[in-house]
């Protein structure tokens, strides 16, 4: 009996440690590895394998000295079967692997929607514009830099534009549909704006820039070409373009004027070598210092003074942000135009020249741009009884007159659109041809007497 009863307490301790290992195979581990974490999975495997020995080592202390060896043995063994026989079942993580190609593919066909966010950017004036300009010039690349969309675009972003205009459906019957809706006066005012295309500036350029063309002239020409000139060209705007056109000495009887003998112009390399290394040291000069601070806070005074008397100089001096010819009135006699601002001239005889503190003149060419080499007083203009209008040269650098130089003490007849060039200033100079008319009247009226 007591055989029996040992032999089925060893028969109860083996399966015992049967349901142990097998409970430990099947249930403790998929526990344990129930993360499909790719980067978690080595780290598990260790954690495995130390726990399996530590596990037979205590069992072997139960049972026996002599088995342990075997025990411990026997499962790392089955533990590293395990790590062979679920290496296979590692293709499960490249499952995210498609994640990229997909997220490119929803890149790639997201692209038109950021060209469709664009169309907030781009509104239908600026397309009505980029397409009036490509038709006129041809040229991206002029286009970019001579058409002032409603917002500063890229030379980039204009191709992408009208590429898109081009070979978008979407883009270009958005496009459509909005243009279609403006206002007409609207249209009227972007056709205005079209840049001249090549043939109507040759056509232009043929005009004398000695003699003196009127409107009726302008007109004429638009009669003689109405294929060359844009639908939207008036007399007025054919004008200004011209007028624009010699003072950059753009016609064909106009030809660039060299640069002076008497001042020699240095290149980068050779202002270089004039410098002395020696004087270039950071020597800190405290007596520099305080009058650069005292030069300072005068300059700061002296900007306060002329913005308190801005309110006085907007009656001879108006801004303009178009090229278009002024318009007269019953007071002006004549207008001095440069690129920024115009002069009204009021009375018969008006000085130019450059404004100080201490020095007070009708015409300050400071306002057009920089006008540090212009004499204080650089000259007057005067209006004489029989109409004509005569320029005196009161500075030391002469004044250009159609590319005429007057010297010092010199002066020339001013006609209308004479360019007057005044130390890299230009002006173009327009006269009111019908208040000039009343008084070459009255003076002849008055003469016989």
């Amino acid at each position: 009996m007591a055989s029996g009863t040992a032999s089925r307490s060893e028969d109860e301790e083996s399966l015992a440690g049967q349901k142990r290992a097998s409970s430990q195979a099947l249930g403790t581990i998929p526990k344990r590895r129930s993360s499909s974490r790719f980067i978690k999975r080595k780290k598990f495997d260790d954690e495995l394998v130390e726990s399996s020995l530590a596990k037979s080592s205590t069992r072997a202390k139960g049972a026996s000295g002599v088995e342990p060896g075997r025990c411990s043995g026997s499962e790392p063994s089955s533990s590293e079967k395990k790590k062979v026989s679920k290496t296979p079942s590692t293709p499960v993580p490249p499952s995210p692997a498609p994640a990229p190609g997909l997220t490119k593919r929803v890149k790639k066909s997201k692209q038109p929607l950021q060209v469709t966010k664009d169309l907030g950017r781009w509104k239908p004036a600026d397309d009505l514009l980029l397409i009036n300009a490509v038709l006129q010039t041809n040229d991206l690349t002029s286009v970019h830099l001579g058409v002032k969309f409603s917002c500063r675009f890229t030379l980039r972003e204009v191709q992408e534009r009208w590429y898109a205009l081009l070979y978008d459906p979407v883009i270009s019957k958005l496009a459509c549909q909005a243009m279609r809706q403006l206002h007409p006066e609207a249209i009227a005012a972007i056709q205005s704006k079209a840049l001249f295309s090549k043939a109507e500036e040759q056509l232009l350029s043929k005009v004398g820039s000695t003699s003196q063309p009127t409107l009726e002239t302008f007109q004429d020409l638009l009669h003689r070409h109405p294929d060359a000139f844009y639908l939207a060209r008036t007399a007025k705007a054919l004008q200004a373009h011209w007028q624009l056109m010699k003072q950059y000495y753009l016609l064909e009887d106009q030809t660039v004027q060299p640069l002076p003998k008497g001042d020699q112009v240095l290149n980068f390399s050779d202002a270089e070598d004039l410098i002395d290394d020696s004087k270039l040291k950071d020597m800190r000069d405290e007596v520099l210092e305080h009058e650069l601070t005292v030069a300072d806070r005068r300059q700061k005074r002296e900007i306060r003074q002329l913005e308190q008397e801005l309110h006085k100089w907007q009656v001879l001096v108006d801004s303009i942000t178009g090229m278009s010819s002024p318009d007269f009135d019953n007071q002006t006699l004549a207008v001095l135009r440069g690129r920024m601002v115009r002069y009204l001239m009021r009375s018969r005889e008006i000085t130019l020249g450059r404004a100080t503190k201490d020095n007070q003149i009708d015409v300050d060419l400071s306002l057009e741009g920089p006008a540090w080499k212009i004499s204080r007083k650089q000259g007057v203009i005067k209006l004489k009884n029989n109409g004509d209008f005569f320029i005196a040269n009161e500075g030391r650098r002469p004044i250009y007159i159609d590319g005429r130089p007057v010297l010092c003490g010199s002066k020339w007849r001013l006609s209308n659109n004479s360019v007057v060039e005044i130390a890299s200033l230009r002006f173009v100079f327009l006269i009111n041809q019908d208040l000039i008319a009343l008084i070459r009247a009255e003076a002849a009226k008055i003469t016989p007497q």
